[in-house]
């Protein structure tokens, strides 16, 4: 929806107090409708929201020859008509994920072609790392300023040993190699629990992938997938974002659906700044007065280090803390935009490059703007903690990765609405 449609009134102040439950994770669910390509059977993805993105990653399936469709949380997909190998700018332009649809068709049609993908502007965010590993294994690729056409006939397998170790490109190369005869080798593999959940999946249809979270990924090719039933992880974005919400504004806030060893990364820096963290197998609790400390230092990194897209809340988080906290953002070159609005409700933060120097004060409401996911909803975070009222707009941004954000938020005692903006 265009940002002038609507936007949240937020008034700060409230403690956070309740319980709530994540869906399946957005991050895992996108290459798992990509891999259902590569299925000519019924695959039903449990627990899953409408999300934008989603919502995105499912008009390209639909437009490759798939169907799809939405009972409750589950999701029903097939591809047995799949046929098409190409998807037009407008789709897979909506959707940085829509690249993850390169090695499911380059697998089953041999053939892919798909306009640069889109997405948050949080970076140059390059898919080489994608392109340099296809190629490695035998496909063939043009590339012009609009569009990357693939030809895999030659597609093989083989070892590739990745420069960095990329989430998307880690996916994309084990899904091009699940139908491909013989052993594909992936090293340097990003070890994210998205990439071991993929795995579970395609094991669960047939396939034969073994490593994923070591740094080496394995996958012996089959003849083909089978159809099936599959319920993906919680969504640990999403529990994190919650759980630095309540840290920040006091209370009691336990959010169920999510391994709690997906989290500890963010769990040691909230006990870190004066919260008391319990875990449970899949459940985490954290509660908090409110007055938090600096965290020091918080440095981006692969999983199992701290994640990107924590970043921007955990952000937040120390603008209203007691002390200084540096902040390194390691991954992409864009993802301090949030700062800038941020700075509009009181925040003390100076950036220089891919740090930030984070001196927390009291936080006032202001109008702010979300350009991005996370950026978003550290905004709304921060205008929870804020004395004031706060209005935050670019709510399409948010709804790409939180279903029912306001209401989870006022479910636990947040005083925010969702209303339609008027824009001059």
């Amino acid at each position: 929806m265009d940002d002038c449609m609507e936007k949240y009134i937020i008034t700060g102040g409230r403690r956070l107090t309740g319980e709530i439950d994540v869906m399946a994770a957005k991050n895992a669910v996108l290459p798992i409708i990509a891999c259902c390509i590569m299925i000519k059977d019924t695959v039903v993805l449990r627990g899953c929201e409408r999300l934008t993105d989603i919502d995105n990653m499912l008009l390209i399936i639909k437009s490759l020859g798939g169907a799809c469709s939405f009972d409750g949380n589950d999701l029903t997909i097939d591809c047995r008509k799949v046929g098409r190998h190409s998807v037009n700018r407008a789709l897979s332009g909506a959707l940085r994920s829509s690249v993850f649809i390169l090695g499911p068709l380059l697998s089953r049609l041999r053939s892919a072609e798909l306009s640069y993908p889109g997405g948050c502007d949080i970076g140059l965010r390059p898919i080489d790392l994608h392109l340099d590993g296809l190629r490695a294994l035998g496909v063939r690729l043009e590339e012009d300023e609009e569009k990357i056409s693939c030809d895999g006939r030659g597609l093989h397998s083989g070892t590739v040993v990745l420069a960095f170790p990329s989430v998307g490109a880690t996916e994309n190369l084990i899904m091009a190699a699940v139908l491909t005869g013989g052993r594909t080798v992936l090293r340097n593999a990003a070890a994210e629990p998205e990439i071991v959940d993929l795995q579970n999946f395609i094991n669960a249809m047939g396939g034969c992938v073994h490593g994923a979270g070591s740094g080496t990924v394995v996958i012996d090719g089959v003849k083909k997938l089978h159809g099936g039933a599959y319920s993906p992880i919680g969504d640990r974005i999403a529990a994190g974002t919650y759980l630095i919400g309540g840290a920040m504004c006091g209370g009691r806030v336990s959010v169920r659906g999510v391994r709690s060893d997906h989290l500890c990364a963010l769990t040691d820096k909230l006990r870190a700044a004066g919260a008391v963290v319990t875990e449970y197998p899949d459940a985490v609790t954290v509660e908090s007065d409110g007055n938090l400390r600096a965290v020091r230092k918080v440095e981006t990194q692969p999983y199992p280090g701290f994640p990107t897209d924590l970043q921007a809340p955990i952000t937040a988080m120390t603008a209203s803390s007691n002390g200084r906290s540096y902040i390194i953002e390691n991954l992409f070159e864009n993802r301090f935009r949030h700062t800038r609005e941020l700075k509009k409700m009181g925040a003390d933060i100076v950036v220089c490059g891919r740090a930030a120097t984070v001196r927390g004060c009291r936080l006032h409401g202001a109008a702010v703007h979300a350009e991005d996911l996370r950026g978003g909803a550290a905004l709304v975070l921060a205008a929870l903690k804020a004395e004031g009222t706060s209005e935050v707009t670019g709510l399409r941004h948010i709804d790409r990765g939180y279903c029912d954000f306001e209401a989870r938020i006022a479910s636990l005692g947040g005083n925010i609405k969702r209303v339609k903006n008027s824009c001059v």
